[in-house]
């Protein structure tokens, strides 16, 4: 009798193992099939641009055969973009925005969040949410506002514009992101440090820096994403080629009318793209242990 519940015992743990077994393979296949999918989804328009890229005017035009394959690939689209001088122009400006908007972002946000977490003064938490509430405004319904104080102090159509105000879209979510990571750092370290004489700026220099550093890597690759890749802000303020940056300039030289140079627009496109790519591929686990650490803790 005692066999027969045993066995009874034995064979109810197979079958609940065998369906536990048989409800992850299916989840399994279940998360294989959807990431297929947003695969398929997302790398389909960057295979079309690559493919167009690698077309003259002359094969997109005729439009004879299947769009997705080259009959003819030349590098002439590249080599045009490459010596034209507006373009490296473009390109030039686009380096010298983002370069600063980091740095001014970065430093900016550093220091707040710095304050608002590790100091401690009155109001410093709802300080805190309202630094993370501005950035839900949606940038539509400040550039109108902007533009009127960007033209009383006479920076319209003047890359520099973009400087003073990319760090207003850039500030409010790295600042959340640092506060985050800064309060997941022992107390007792900054405790200990002024303790022994240091002060905060020393205090978050030698100690708080170094060891935020996959957050403080996040929220630079934020801002660099948030002024590399913006377009309503130098669409409202740029009009000049000498002034205008790669994301207003390539459609502004490449359409002209209802004429769409659809090669060269596509080969800037892949272009433009380089640097962030490059940038994420290097730096994606620290982006994400620095959103991971701003979401959860703080």
């Amino acid at each position: 009798m005692s066999a027969t519940v045993s066995e009874r015992r034995i064979a109810a743990a197979a079958d609940r193992k065998h369906s536990l077994h048989r409800q992850r393979q299916w989840a399994l296949w279940g998360s294989y099939i959807a990431l297929s999918v947003f695969v398929v989804m997302f790398l389909v328009p960057p295979f079309y641009t690559l493919i167009t890229s690698l077309k003259s005017s002359a094969e997109i035009s005729a439009q004879t055969g299947s769009p997705w394959l080259v009959h003819h690939p030349t590098l002439e689209n590249f080599w045009y973009l490459i010596t034209y001088p507006n373009f490296q122009r473009y390109y030039l400006n686009s380096i010298i925005v983002t370069a600063l908007t980091v740095a001014v972002s970065m430093v900016i946000s550093v220091l707040a969040a710095f304050s608002l977490s590790r100091m401690g003064f009155w109001g410093s938490q709802t300080l805190s949410t309202g630094v993370f509430l501005t950035y839900l405004v949606p940038p539509s319904l400040l550039f109108i506002p902007l533009f009127q104080i960007i033209g009383q102090i006479g920076l319209i159509n003047n890359f520099w514009c973009l400087v003073i105000l990319y760090p207003t879209l850039a500030v409010p979510f790295c600042t959340w992101i640092m506060i985050g990571y800064f309060s997941s750092i022992p107390k007792e370290l900054d405790e200990a440090a002024l303790i022994d004489g240091a002060g905060y700026l020393q205090m978050l220099w030698s100690i708080f820096i170094p060891v935020a550093m996959p957050g403080i890597i996040a929220a630079t690759i934020f801002a660099f994403t948030v002024s590399w890749g913006a377009f309503l802000y130098p669409l409202a303020y740029l009009y000049t080629s000498k002034e205008m940056v790669l994301t207003v300039g390539i459609i502004s030289d490449l359409i002209r009318g209802d004429v769409f140079q659809w090669g060269k627009i596509m080969a800037a496109c892949l272009l433009a793209s380089l640097p962030p790519i490059v940038i994420y591929a290097f730096l994606m686990d620290y982006y994400v242990a620095g959103l991971t650490a701003g979401a959860t803790k703080g």
